[in-house]
């Protein structure tokens, strides 16, 4: 990323990752047919949230962490020409974790 950008409060910063572009059964599956994935990649985070004695909680998720989150999550937003999502901590349902980074959504 060109423009740095720093998400405040609870909020990440999520980059879509792809999901395979073929069934089990090794059908592929048009372009027109796909919904959007619903599996990221964390870019940024913000400090994180406040508590009711004003104390400052940490994120659980971390950059470069991979999460699913549901499938109306979050505002999609254009940062340095990618295609990003910025939602609460709040709508990640939870890490993957021991997979490494598949690939990256195109730009549409």
């Amino acid at each position: 990323m060109g423009i740095k950008f720093r998400p405040l409060q609870d909020r990440v910063v999520v980059r879509r990752i792809d999901e395979d572009e073929k069934t089990a059964g090794g059908i592929i599956i048009p372009d027109t047919a796909k919904e959007k994935p619903m599996q990221g990649e964390i870019v940024a985070i913000g400090s994180g949230r406040r508590d009711e004695k004003g104390e400052l909680v940490p994120l659980d998720v971390k950059a470069g962490d991979l999460v699913l989150f549901g499938k109306w999550s979050g505002n999609e937003v254009m940062i340095d020409g990618e295609e990003l999502l910025i939602m609460n901590e709040s709508d990640i349902m939870g890490v993957i974790e021991g997979a490494k980074s598949k690939k990256k959504k195109k730009a549409a």
